[in-house]
């Protein structure tokens, strides 16, 4: 069977986790969070130092590169046995462990989708920040180690904006082509490298990306930090686990800190909530209470000065500087248009709060120049957009664009790289299909 009769395989590999699955899905088939436990034991072992017993240092290289995991079960044998190191391929958005990115890959498709890459084509995401070569990297790994006969690498940024475009287009009964200009601001937050993209016209300004430097790990982080400065007897092994769980279950976005703090203090039994848990080790069941934290882990995106004096940039004022730094004829439709994404914008009224700060910002400027000249400038719209799928929008935008028909002609094939090299990786067009 040709490889364009079957549904091409869609891969989103971030800082924290990795979403993978087939196109045409709505959902990924997995998560896991992209790490790799690897046995390195076999080649520390100081008989096999010796230059003439080189069949042994043979055997133990291929046993070190066969005894790997990835995911939750590479978290689970790293904890559970000393003989395992864990190994993370991304760091702030950008691969930087080719060999460890290449096991899990090898994992991903064998292991987890149980597909052969040499029957798919696939479409692998791509940091908005990162460079040509990282992508050159990735297309040599595809067709030289997987033989796959077609790859396409897509800014993510690209496919969280085709994918708010398509989740509510598949709400509205208009089948019209409304948003082919596919313009937009897209605010990724995950576990790591968040940053706020301008698209116009379904292409990055690169010159206008703005990076924050605070992410959900950061978040888990203050959360761990505010538990043990209250006392809290968190088990040291499980500390971030138990701030992540917390974080994911309690937390929320609040208007007015203030009025908060009041709120929690006024009735307590009502905000302050419970985990209970056994620890691990001595399995004694402890209970501790989660107040304040429910709202101040949220606040480091909003007010940063909190957790860390390094940078006190709030998130709402550096979309307002990337849309500024935007060509002066696109920036109402990207104030128009801004799109969240990662699991760390869906805290309870993420999206309000950021759309009432950016609001209050444009509006000032807007009081101030009309005082300044003299004249009625028309109100800027800003429109912050949220649905369901922000968690994992970037790879439900893979999977709309690489079930359409155009999918197949945009990407590299296997004879295009044979005759071109890896440059033919460095850019993907943008095509209709992806909105």
């Amino acid at each position: 069977m040709d490889a364009t009769a079957r549904p091409a395989v869609v891969i989103d590999n971030g800082t924290g986790y990795s979403k993978l699955g087939f196109s045409g899905n709505s959902e990924p088939s997995f998560t896991l969070p992209t790490v790799v436990a690897v046995n390195e034991s076999f080649l520390d072992q100081s008989e096999l130092l010796s230059s003439a017993n080189w069949l042994a240092q043979y055997n133990a290289g291929v046993m070190a590169d066969l005894d790997f995991f990835i995911g939750d079960e590479a978290l689970s044998r790293f904890r559970s046995s000393g003989l395992y190191s864990l190994k993370s391929p991304i760091h702030h958005g950008q691969v930087d462990d080719w060999d460890t990115m290449e096991r899990f890959w090898q994992q991903c498709m064998f292991n987890y989708l149980r597909c052969n890459p040499e029957e798919h084509y696939f479409l692998l995401t791509d940091s908005p920040v990162s460079t040509p070569e990282s992508r050159e990297c990735t297309g040599e790994i595809m067709f030289e180690t997987f033989n796959v006969p077609g790859l396409y690498i897509s800014v993510q940024s690209v496919l969280s904006l085709s994918a708010g475009y398509a989740y509510l287009k598949s709400l509205s009964d208009d089948n019209s082509d409304s948003a082919s200009d596919m313009t937009g601001v897209v605010v990724d937050i995950g576990d790591g490298a968040p940053h706020v993209v301008p698209v116009v016209n379904g292409y990055v300004i690169g010159s206008s990306i703005k990076s924050f430097p605070l992410s959900g790990s950061d978040v888990t982080q203050f959360v761990s930090q505010l538990l043990q400065e209250r006392g809290e007897l968190l088990p040291p092994e499980d500390s971030l686990d138990i701030a992540r769980k917390v974080k994911e279950m309690y937390c929320y976005t609040c208007s007015d800190i203030v009025k908060e703090f009041k709120k929690h203090d006024k009735k307590p039994d009502k905000y302050i909530k419970q985990w209970s848990a056994i620890k691990p080790k001595t399995g004694v069941p402890y209970t501790i209470d989660i107040g304040y934290e429910r709202f101040l882990g949220p606040e480091i995106f909003f007010n940063p000065e909190i957790y860390s004096t390094d940078f006190s940039t709030p998130l709402p004022e550096l979309i307002d500087a990337c849309v500024q730094s935007a060509p002066i004829d696109t920036r109402r439709a990207l104030y128009k248009n801004i799109v969240l994404s990662g699991g760390s914008t869906m805290f309870k009224d993420f999206h309000k709060r950021l759309q009432n700060d950016i609001k209050k910002i444009v509006d000032e400027r807007v009081a101030a120049t009309n005082a300044r000249h003299r004249v009625e400038v028309r109100p800027v719209e800003v429109n912050v957009v949220a649905h369901p799928i922000q968690s994992y929008a970037v790879w439900f935008g893979g999977s709309v664009a690489a079930s359409s028909p155009e999918f197949f002609e945009y990407c590299h094939t296997k004879e295009a790289y044979e005759e071109h090299g890896a440059s033919i990786c460095r850019t993907s067009p943008v095509f209709k299909g992806m909105y």
